[in-house]
């Protein structure tokens, strides 16, 4: 049995990862938590466990009106408090280190109309100081790595699963309120927190060490994910083609609301085939999994 470290308290990915240990996997690892909230993980002895799985850090940034005080603050905790983990767990004896980096290490999702499909070649380019904080930090820690440390940097698409944060819940809100909505095709690669867990699962169990680029088996398209949401909880949409103009106007206008268009309709893919590996982690299909998050 190998023993975990979660290092970050009340993470969502962290204790969504736990609770699937628990149900799937407990004769296979053992979890502990500790808090990074303040200094005293330092004095932990992490020589105790093979794994240490690092979640601490900070995400949706309002990037558009911060002050130089709120960015140094995602430096000190996405980057300085990650490398400072690993270089512990690494000192301590610890055998393998997996890393939360992100999809944002390679900007934003391209503006309405207009595809991005991310390969194994694209170099990231992030596009603000919170994509920069998780660069920062997925460069450090590999640079760590060596034989006897393995390291296994995670850069995932938009996670979603039940009470998950971000942009997802926003757009359950919508397919819960809304009469009509938009029938926009776009693509956005996403991944589901049960297919991250099983991911999470195997690469632990294998020692596995890299870059990966976990994703769902197939792309999710904002008006189908809509739909789909309204009709698992039994709400009436109508999604049609007659709002698209308004989704196309809306993208020109400059600030805020090109802003959210494209965030909502804009299109962000990593290649299919950069997601498949020697093990099944994809267990669940797009449209079971909404039901699974909206189900009561």
């Amino acid at each position: 049995m190998k023993k975990i470290l979660i290092t970050g308290a009340n993470s969502y990915i962290g204790t969504s990862f736990e609770q699937y240990v628990n149900k799937n996997y407990n004769t296979f690892f053992s979890i502990d938590t500790i808090d990074m909230i303040d200094g005293n993980w330092r004095q932990k002895d992490f020589s105790v466990y093979d794994i240490v799985f690092h979640v601490a850090g900070l995400a949706h940034a309002d990037v558009g009106n911060v002050t130089e005080e709120i960015k140094a603050k995602y430096y000190a905790i996405n980057t300085n408090l990650a490398i400072e983990t690993a270089q512990k767990a690494k000192s301590d004896g610890v055998k393998q280190f997996v890393f939360m980096s992100s999809a944002i290490v390679y900007g934003e999702s391209a503006p309405y109309g207009k595809a991005k499909l991310i390969t194994t070649e694209t170099e990231p380019q992030p596009a603000n100081f919170y994509g920069d904080s998780k660069w920062q930090a997925d460069k450090g820690i590999r640079e760590i790595a060596d034989g006897s440390f393995t390291v296994a940097v995670l850069r995932p698409p938009m996670i979603y699963g039940k009470n998950s944060k971000g942009n997802y819940p926003i757009m359950a809100k919508l397919a819960k309120k809304l009469p009509v909505f938009p029938d926009v095709h776009n693509e956005r690669s996403m991944l589901y927190i049960e297919n991250l867990c099983e991911f999470l699962a195997q690469v632990m169990i294998l020692g596995k060490g890299g870059i990966f680029w976990p994703q769902n088996a197939e792309y999710g398209t904002t008006s189908e994910i809509v739909r789909c949401i309204s009709k698992t909880c039994g709400h009436k949409i109508l999604v049609t083609k007659a709002l698209n103009w308004a989704v196309k106007l809306a993208s020109f206008i400059p600030g805020k609301i090109s802003g959210l268009t494209n965030k909502a309709f804009g299109n962000l893919t990593y290649d299919l085939e950069m997601s498949k590996y020697d093990f099944d982690y994809q267990l669940v299909g797009l449209e079971e999994s909404i039901r699974r998050t909206e189900g009561k």
